[in-house]
Protein backbone atom coordinates (compact mmCIF):
# COMPACT_ATOMS: atom_id res chain seq x y z
CA UNK A 1 0.00 0.00 0.00
CA UNK A 2 1.18 3.52 -0.82
CA UNK A 3 0.26 6.60 1.15
CA UNK A 4 0.78 10.22 0.13
CA UNK A 5 0.80 13.16 2.54
CA UNK A 6 0.34 16.77 1.51
CA UNK A 7 1.95 18.99 4.17
CA UNK A 8 1.94 22.78 4.38
CA UNK A 9 5.54 22.98 5.60
CA UNK A 10 8.74 20.93 5.54
CA UNK A 11 9.10 20.15 9.26
CA UNK A 12 5.52 18.93 9.33
CA UNK A 13 6.16 16.71 6.33
CA UNK A 14 9.22 15.23 8.03
CA UNK A 15 7.39 14.67 11.32
CA UNK A 16 4.61 12.74 9.61
CA UNK A 17 7.06 10.80 7.46
CA UNK A 18 8.93 9.66 10.56
CA UNK A 19 5.71 8.37 12.14
CA UNK A 20 4.98 6.39 8.99
CA UNK A 21 8.53 5.03 8.95
CA UNK A 22 8.06 3.91 12.56
CA UNK A 23 4.92 2.09 11.40
CA UNK A 24 6.95 0.17 8.80
CA UNK A 25 6.58 2.29 5.66
CA UNK A 26 9.51 3.30 3.49
CA UNK A 27 9.22 7.07 3.80
CA UNK A 28 10.60 10.05 1.94
CA UNK A 29 9.96 13.80 2.05
CA UNK A 30 9.87 15.93 -1.08
CA UNK A 31 10.78 19.58 -0.57
CA UNK A 32 8.68 22.31 -2.14
CA UNK A 33 9.20 22.35 -5.89
CA UNK A 34 10.64 18.85 -6.02
CA UNK A 35 9.31 15.98 -8.10
CA UNK A 36 7.61 12.90 -6.70
CA UNK A 37 9.69 9.81 -7.60
CA UNK A 38 8.28 7.56 -10.28
CA UNK A 39 9.85 4.40 -8.81
CA UNK A 40 8.29 2.01 -6.31
CA UNK A 41 11.17 2.36 -3.85
CA UNK A 42 8.99 4.20 -1.33
CA UNK A 43 5.60 3.32 0.17
CA UNK A 44 5.12 6.68 1.87
CA UNK A 45 5.84 10.10 0.37
CA UNK A 46 5.29 13.41 2.16
CA UNK A 47 5.29 16.52 -0.02
CA UNK A 48 5.91 20.02 1.33
CA UNK A 49 3.68 22.58 -0.42
CA UNK A 50 5.15 25.49 1.60
CA UNK A 51 1.62 26.90 1.73
CA UNK A 52 1.10 27.95 5.34
CA UNK A 53 1.71 31.66 4.76
CA UNK A 54 0.60 32.09 1.14
CA UNK A 55 -2.79 33.29 -0.08
CA UNK A 56 -5.73 30.85 0.11
CA UNK A 57 -5.93 30.64 -3.68
CA UNK A 58 -2.22 29.81 -3.95
CA UNK A 59 -2.56 27.17 -1.24
CA UNK A 60 -5.52 25.67 -3.09
CA UNK A 61 -3.55 25.50 -6.33
CA UNK A 62 -0.51 23.88 -4.69
CA UNK A 63 -2.62 21.23 -2.96
CA UNK A 64 -4.37 20.33 -6.22
CA UNK A 65 -1.06 20.08 -8.09
CA UNK A 66 0.50 17.91 -5.36
CA UNK A 67 -2.57 15.70 -5.25
CA UNK A 68 -2.18 15.05 -8.97
CA UNK A 69 1.49 14.17 -8.50
CA UNK A 70 0.78 11.70 -5.70
CA UNK A 71 -2.08 10.16 -7.67
CA UNK A 72 0.25 9.61 -10.62
CA UNK A 73 2.75 8.00 -8.25
CA UNK A 74 0.05 5.50 -7.33
CA UNK A 75 -0.96 6.56 -3.83
CA UNK A 76 -3.79 4.40 -2.47
CA UNK A 77 -4.74 7.11 0.01
CA UNK A 78 -3.76 10.78 0.24
CA UNK A 79 -4.00 12.71 3.50
CA UNK A 80 -3.71 16.37 4.47
CA UNK A 81 -1.14 17.30 7.07
CA UNK A 82 -1.97 20.48 9.02
CA UNK A 83 -0.12 22.52 11.62
CA UNK A 84 -0.48 21.20 15.19
CA UNK A 85 -1.55 24.68 16.28
CA UNK A 86 -4.08 25.09 13.40
CA UNK A 87 -2.22 27.91 11.64
CA UNK A 88 -2.34 28.25 7.88
CA UNK A 89 -4.89 27.84 5.11
CA UNK A 90 -6.60 24.82 6.62
CA UNK A 91 -10.05 25.50 5.18
CA UNK A 92 -9.01 26.23 1.61
CA UNK A 93 -6.64 23.25 1.55
CA UNK A 94 -9.35 20.90 2.80
CA UNK A 95 -11.70 22.28 0.14
CA UNK A 96 -9.11 21.53 -2.54
CA UNK A 97 -8.79 17.96 -1.25
CA UNK A 98 -12.56 17.50 -1.20
CA UNK A 99 -12.86 18.62 -4.80
CA UNK A 100 -10.04 16.32 -5.93
CA UNK A 101 -11.41 13.28 -4.07
CA UNK A 102 -14.96 13.51 -5.42
CA UNK A 103 -18.37 14.80 -4.40
CA UNK A 104 -18.96 11.99 -1.89
CA UNK A 105 -15.66 12.33 -0.02
CA UNK A 106 -15.42 13.50 3.59
CA UNK A 107 -12.51 15.08 5.49
CA UNK A 108 -11.97 13.77 9.03
CA UNK A 109 -10.14 16.42 11.05
CA UNK A 110 -8.32 15.38 14.23
CA UNK A 111 -6.19 18.33 15.31
CA UNK A 112 -4.70 16.39 18.24
CA UNK A 113 -1.04 15.44 18.65
CA UNK A 114 -0.97 13.93 22.16
CA UNK A 115 2.78 13.23 22.18
CA UNK A 116 3.36 16.98 21.73
CA UNK A 117 0.77 18.06 24.28
CA UNK A 118 -1.87 19.00 21.68
CA UNK A 119 -5.36 17.61 22.37
CA UNK A 120 -8.91 18.53 21.39
CA UNK A 121 -11.89 18.43 23.72
CA UNK A 122 -15.26 20.01 23.06
CA UNK A 123 -13.86 21.05 19.69
CA UNK A 124 -11.24 23.23 21.37
CA UNK A 125 -7.53 22.75 20.71
CA UNK A 126 -5.49 22.82 23.92
CA UNK A 127 -1.69 23.07 24.07
CA UNK A 128 -0.44 21.63 27.37
CA UNK A 129 -3.91 22.32 28.74
CA UNK A 130 -4.05 25.93 27.50
CA UNK A 131 -6.39 27.07 24.68
CA UNK A 132 -4.21 27.62 21.62
CA UNK A 133 -5.34 31.25 21.30
CA UNK A 134 -3.78 31.93 24.72
CA UNK A 135 -0.35 30.56 23.78
CA UNK A 136 2.58 32.20 22.01
CA UNK A 137 1.18 30.91 18.71
CA UNK A 138 -1.47 33.61 18.96
CA UNK A 139 1.33 36.14 18.45
CA UNK A 140 2.52 34.67 15.14
CA UNK A 141 3.15 37.84 13.08
CA UNK A 142 2.16 36.16 9.81
CA UNK A 143 -0.69 33.96 10.94
CA UNK A 144 -1.95 34.75 14.47
CA UNK A 145 -4.49 32.40 16.03
CA UNK A 146 -7.48 34.19 17.55
CA UNK A 147 -9.75 31.17 18.11
CA UNK A 148 -9.28 27.78 19.71
CA UNK A 149 -12.54 26.22 18.52
CA UNK A 150 -11.41 24.10 15.58
CA UNK A 151 -14.77 23.89 13.72
CA UNK A 152 -15.03 27.70 13.75
CA UNK A 153 -11.48 28.14 12.44
CA UNK A 154 -12.22 25.83 9.52
CA UNK A 155 -15.66 27.28 8.77
CA UNK A 156 -14.17 30.76 8.38
CA UNK A 157 -11.96 29.45 5.55
CA UNK A 158 -14.09 26.72 3.97
CA UNK A 159 -17.12 26.61 1.69
CA UNK A 160 -18.50 23.57 3.52
CA UNK A 161 -20.41 23.06 6.75
CA UNK A 162 -18.39 21.52 9.55
CA UNK A 163 -19.66 18.76 11.84
CA UNK A 164 -18.21 17.83 15.22
CA UNK A 165 -17.95 14.60 17.22
CA UNK A 166 -17.26 15.22 20.90
CA UNK A 167 -15.02 13.38 23.30
CA UNK A 168 -18.03 11.70 24.94
CA UNK A 169 -18.74 9.77 21.76
CA UNK A 170 -15.07 9.02 21.11
CA UNK A 171 -14.58 7.55 24.57
CA UNK A 172 -17.32 4.99 23.86
CA UNK A 173 -15.17 3.35 21.19
CA UNK A 174 -15.25 2.50 17.53
CA UNK A 175 -18.90 1.48 17.24
CA UNK A 176 -20.11 4.82 18.59
CA UNK A 177 -17.57 6.78 16.54
CA UNK A 178 -18.70 5.00 13.38
CA UNK A 179 -22.38 5.66 14.01
CA UNK A 180 -21.65 9.33 14.77
CA UNK A 181 -19.67 9.69 11.55
CA UNK A 182 -22.43 8.04 9.55
CA UNK A 183 -25.09 10.34 11.05
CA UNK A 184 -23.14 13.51 10.22
CA UNK A 185 -22.35 12.30 6.70
CA UNK A 186 -26.01 11.49 6.14
CA UNK A 187 -26.75 15.05 7.27
CA UNK A 188 -24.50 16.39 4.50
CA UNK A 189 -21.39 17.24 6.49
CA UNK A 190 -18.24 16.89 4.40
CA UNK A 191 -15.82 18.13 7.06
CA UNK A 192 -16.01 16.47 10.46
CA UNK A 193 -13.87 17.51 13.43
CA UNK A 194 -13.34 14.72 15.96
CA UNK A 195 -12.05 15.17 19.51
CA UNK A 196 -9.17 13.08 20.90
CA UNK A 197 -6.85 13.35 23.89
CA UNK A 198 -4.87 10.09 23.57
CA UNK A 199 -3.19 8.08 20.82
CA UNK A 200 -5.52 5.18 21.62
CA UNK A 201 -8.54 7.35 20.82
CA UNK A 202 -6.91 8.40 17.54
CA UNK A 203 -6.38 4.71 16.77
CA UNK A 204 -10.09 4.08 17.39
CA UNK A 205 -11.00 6.91 15.02
CA UNK A 206 -8.76 5.38 12.35
CA UNK A 207 -10.38 1.96 12.87
CA UNK A 208 -13.82 3.51 12.47
CA UNK A 209 -12.80 5.30 9.28
CA UNK A 210 -11.38 2.11 7.78
CA UNK A 211 -14.52 0.14 8.66
CA UNK A 212 -16.72 2.43 6.53
CA UNK A 213 -16.09 0.64 3.25
CA UNK A 214 -17.45 2.37 0.17
CA UNK A 215 -17.19 5.79 1.80
CA UNK A 216 -14.22 7.99 0.79
CA UNK A 217 -12.72 9.40 3.99
CA UNK A 218 -9.32 11.04 4.34
CA UNK A 219 -7.44 12.27 7.43
CA UNK A 220 -6.68 15.93 8.08
CA UNK A 221 -4.31 16.10 11.04
CA UNK A 222 -0.80 16.89 12.32
CA UNK A 223 0.31 13.30 11.68
CA UNK A 224 -0.94 10.76 14.26
CA UNK A 225 -4.27 10.05 12.55
CA UNK A 226 -2.64 9.71 9.11
CA UNK A 227 -0.09 7.21 10.47
CA UNK A 228 -2.73 5.23 12.35
CA UNK A 229 -5.09 5.18 9.35
CA UNK A 230 -2.27 3.97 7.09
CA UNK A 231 -1.43 1.16 9.53
CA UNK A 232 -5.05 0.04 9.70
CA UNK A 233 -5.49 0.04 5.92
CA UNK A 234 -2.24 -1.89 5.42
CA UNK A 235 -3.29 -4.45 8.00
CA UNK A 236 -6.77 -4.88 6.51
CA UNK A 237 -5.36 -5.44 3.04
CA UNK A 238 -3.40 -8.41 4.40
CA UNK A 239 -6.41 -10.37 5.62
CA UNK A 240 -4.80 -13.69 4.68
CA UNK A 241 -1.47 -13.03 6.41
CA UNK A 242 -0.71 -14.90 9.63
CA UNK A 243 1.46 -13.95 12.59
CA UNK A 244 2.47 -15.72 15.79
CA UNK A 245 3.17 -13.89 19.06
CA UNK A 246 4.95 -15.91 21.75
CA UNK A 247 4.68 -14.24 25.14
CA UNK A 248 6.22 -15.74 28.24
CA UNK A 249 6.88 -12.88 30.64
CA UNK A 250 4.65 -12.85 33.72
CA UNK A 251 5.14 -9.19 34.63
CA UNK A 252 2.19 -6.87 35.22
CA UNK A 253 3.37 -4.73 32.32
CA UNK A 254 3.31 -7.70 29.94
CA UNK A 255 -0.16 -8.57 31.20
CA UNK A 256 -1.45 -5.10 30.32
CA UNK A 257 0.19 -5.28 26.89
CA UNK A 258 -1.30 -8.72 26.27
CA UNK A 259 -4.81 -7.63 27.23
CA UNK A 260 -4.51 -4.62 24.92
CA UNK A 261 -3.32 -6.85 22.07
CA UNK A 262 -6.19 -9.30 22.57
CA UNK A 263 -8.70 -6.45 22.61
CA UNK A 264 -7.32 -4.75 19.47
CA UNK A 265 -6.91 -7.94 17.42
CA UNK A 266 -9.94 -9.80 18.78
CA UNK A 267 -7.68 -12.82 19.23
CA UNK A 268 -8.33 -16.00 21.18
CA UNK A 269 -4.95 -17.03 22.66
CA UNK A 270 -3.54 -20.47 23.19
CA UNK A 271 -2.98 -20.47 26.95
CA UNK A 272 -0.20 -22.89 27.83
CA UNK A 273 -0.32 -24.02 31.46
CA UNK A 274 3.01 -23.00 32.98
CA UNK A 275 2.39 -25.30 35.95
CA UNK A 276 2.27 -28.28 33.58
CA UNK A 277 5.51 -27.15 31.94
CA UNK A 278 7.32 -26.63 35.28
CA UNK A 279 8.20 -30.30 35.58
CA UNK A 280 10.65 -32.91 34.36
CA UNK A 281 7.85 -35.48 33.97
CA UNK A 282 5.72 -36.48 30.98
CA UNK A 283 3.12 -33.86 32.01
CA UNK A 284 5.36 -31.48 30.04
CA UNK A 285 4.94 -33.50 26.85
CA UNK A 286 1.18 -33.85 27.28
CA UNK A 287 0.70 -30.09 27.74
CA UNK A 288 2.91 -29.36 24.73
CA UNK A 289 0.88 -31.74 22.53
CA UNK A 290 -2.42 -30.26 23.74
CA UNK A 291 -1.27 -26.68 23.05
CA UNK A 292 0.07 -27.58 19.60
CA UNK A 293 -3.22 -29.20 18.61
CA UNK A 294 -5.18 -26.17 19.85
CA UNK A 295 -2.81 -23.78 18.09
CA UNK A 296 -3.04 -25.55 14.73
CA UNK A 297 -6.83 -25.39 14.93
CA UNK A 298 -6.96 -21.73 15.96
CA UNK A 299 -4.43 -20.67 13.33
CA UNK A 300 -7.05 -21.33 10.65
CA UNK A 301 -9.18 -18.50 12.06
CA UNK A 302 -6.76 -16.19 13.87
CA UNK A 303 -4.78 -13.49 12.05
CA UNK A 304 -2.53 -13.17 15.09
CA UNK A 305 -2.07 -16.43 16.99
CA UNK A 306 -1.02 -15.64 20.55
CA UNK A 307 0.80 -18.38 22.45
CA UNK A 308 1.31 -17.50 26.10
CA UNK A 309 1.55 -18.79 29.65
CA UNK A 310 -0.01 -15.57 30.92
CA UNK A 311 -3.70 -16.47 31.25
CA UNK A 312 -6.29 -14.52 33.25
CA UNK A 313 -6.04 -17.16 36.01
CA UNK A 314 -2.28 -17.75 35.95
CA UNK A 315 -0.14 -17.11 39.00
CA UNK A 316 3.54 -16.69 39.67
CA UNK A 317 4.90 -20.17 40.33
CA UNK A 318 7.02 -20.99 43.44
CA UNK A 319 9.98 -22.20 41.38
CA UNK A 320 12.13 -22.96 44.42
CA UNK A 321 9.51 -25.33 45.86
CA UNK A 322 8.91 -26.97 42.49
CA UNK A 323 12.64 -27.44 41.88
CA UNK A 324 13.08 -29.08 45.26
CA UNK A 325 10.15 -31.42 44.59
CA UNK A 326 11.51 -32.26 41.12
CA UNK A 327 15.04 -32.69 42.49
CA UNK A 328 16.48 -30.13 40.10
CA UNK A 329 17.32 -26.42 39.98
CA UNK A 330 15.14 -23.33 39.63
CA UNK A 331 17.03 -22.42 36.46
CA UNK A 332 16.17 -25.74 34.81
CA UNK A 333 12.51 -25.45 35.79
CA UNK A 334 12.33 -21.90 34.35
CA UNK A 335 14.01 -23.14 31.20
CA UNK A 336 11.49 -25.98 30.85
CA UNK A 337 8.71 -23.38 30.73
CA UNK A 338 10.33 -21.18 28.07
CA UNK A 339 11.48 -24.20 26.06
CA UNK A 340 7.93 -25.52 26.16
CA UNK A 341 6.54 -22.26 24.79
CA UNK A 342 9.17 -22.24 22.07
CA UNK A 343 8.46 -25.87 21.14
CA UNK A 344 4.75 -25.12 20.78
CA UNK A 345 5.51 -22.18 18.48
CA UNK A 346 8.11 -24.08 16.46
CA UNK A 347 5.95 -27.15 15.94
CA UNK A 348 2.93 -25.11 14.85
CA UNK A 349 5.05 -23.25 12.28
CA UNK A 350 6.59 -26.49 11.05
CA UNK A 351 3.38 -28.52 10.86
CA UNK A 352 0.95 -25.90 9.60
CA UNK A 353 0.04 -25.80 5.92
CA UNK A 354 -0.54 -22.04 6.39
CA UNK A 355 2.43 -19.75 5.74
CA UNK A 356 3.54 -17.70 8.76
CA UNK A 357 4.39 -14.14 7.68
CA UNK A 358 6.07 -13.00 10.87
CA UNK A 359 6.71 -13.76 14.52
CA UNK A 360 6.91 -11.75 17.72
CA UNK A 361 8.50 -12.80 21.00
CA UNK A 362 8.42 -11.08 24.37
CA UNK A 363 11.21 -11.76 26.83
CA UNK A 364 14.84 -12.61 26.23
CA UNK A 365 14.47 -16.16 27.57
CA UNK A 366 11.63 -16.92 25.18
CA UNK A 367 13.57 -15.53 22.22
CA UNK A 368 16.63 -17.57 23.19
CA UNK A 369 14.48 -20.70 23.42
CA UNK A 370 13.07 -20.05 19.95
CA UNK A 371 16.64 -19.83 18.67
CA UNK A 372 17.49 -23.14 20.28
CA UNK A 373 14.51 -25.16 19.05
CA UNK A 374 14.73 -23.80 15.49
CA UNK A 375 18.54 -24.06 15.17
CA UNK A 376 18.64 -20.42 14.03
CA UNK A 377 22.11 -18.96 13.57
CA UNK A 378 21.27 -15.27 14.06
CA UNK A 379 18.78 -12.49 13.48
CA UNK A 380 19.62 -10.07 10.71
CA UNK A 381 18.66 -6.77 12.30
CA UNK A 382 17.02 -4.03 10.24
CA UNK A 383 15.59 -1.36 12.52
CA UNK A 384 14.20 -0.41 15.90
CA UNK A 385 10.42 -0.56 16.33
CA UNK A 386 10.30 1.03 19.77
CA UNK A 387 13.14 1.38 22.31
CA UNK A 388 14.47 -2.12 23.08
CA UNK A 389 12.30 -3.77 20.44
CA UNK A 390 14.04 -4.74 17.20
CA UNK A 391 12.83 -5.87 13.78
CA UNK A 392 14.79 -8.30 11.64
CA UNK A 393 14.74 -11.75 10.03
CA UNK A 394 15.90 -15.16 11.26
CA UNK A 395 19.01 -16.52 9.59
CA UNK A 396 19.46 -20.29 9.30
CA UNK A 397 17.55 -23.15 10.83
CA UNK A 398 13.88 -23.93 10.33
CA UNK A 399 12.87 -20.25 10.78
CA UNK A 400 15.25 -19.03 8.07
CA UNK A 401 13.95 -15.82 6.45
CA UNK A 402 10.93 -15.37 8.72
CA UNK A 403 10.48 -11.74 9.87
CA UNK A 404 10.61 -11.25 13.63
CA UNK A 405 10.23 -8.53 16.23
CA UNK A 406 11.77 -9.20 19.64
CA UNK A 407 10.99 -7.15 22.77
CA UNK A 408 12.08 -7.24 26.38
CA UNK A 409 9.42 -8.31 28.87
CA UNK A 410 9.76 -5.12 30.93
CA UNK A 411 9.74 -2.76 27.95
CA UNK A 412 7.11 -0.33 26.71
CA UNK A 413 3.56 0.79 27.44
CA UNK A 414 0.26 -1.06 27.19
CA UNK A 415 0.09 -0.69 23.39
CA UNK A 416 3.70 -1.80 22.74
CA UNK A 417 3.11 -5.42 21.67
CA UNK A 418 0.24 -4.33 19.43
CA UNK A 419 2.52 -1.72 17.88
CA UNK A 420 5.17 -4.38 17.22
CA UNK A 421 2.62 -6.66 15.52
CA UNK A 422 1.29 -3.74 13.44
CA UNK A 423 4.86 -2.97 12.38
CA UNK A 424 5.31 -6.57 11.18
CA UNK A 425 2.08 -6.39 9.22
CA UNK A 426 3.05 -3.13 7.52
CA UNK A 427 6.51 -4.46 6.67
CA UNK A 428 4.99 -7.56 5.14
CA UNK A 429 2.73 -5.43 2.94
CA UNK A 430 5.69 -3.28 1.92
CA UNK A 431 7.49 -6.38 0.70
CA UNK A 432 4.52 -7.31 -1.48
CA UNK A 433 4.30 -3.92 -3.26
Amino acid sequence: MKIGIIADDLTGANATGVRLAEAGFQSATIVFGGKVPTSNKFTSICVDTDSRYVSPSTADERVRHTYNQLSSWGADVITKRIDSTIRGNIGSEIDAMLEKTGEDSVAIVVASYPDSGRVTSGGYLLVEGVPVQETDVAKDPLNPIRKSYVPAVIEEQSEYEVGHIGLGDVLQGTTRITSSLQALIKNGKRIIVVDAVTNEEISDIAESMASMEGQILFPVDPGPLSASFARVLARRSLHESKYIATIGSVTGMTGRQLRYLIDKTNSSPVYVDAEQLATMTDKWDREISRAIEEGLTKLKEEKVLIITTLSPTSRRLPLAEIAKKENTTEELIAKRITTGLAKVTHTIIQNSTIKIDGTFSSGGDVTAALFAVSDAEAIQLHEEVIPLAAYGKFIGGSFDGIPVVTKGGMVGEKHSIYKCISFLQTKNHEGSV
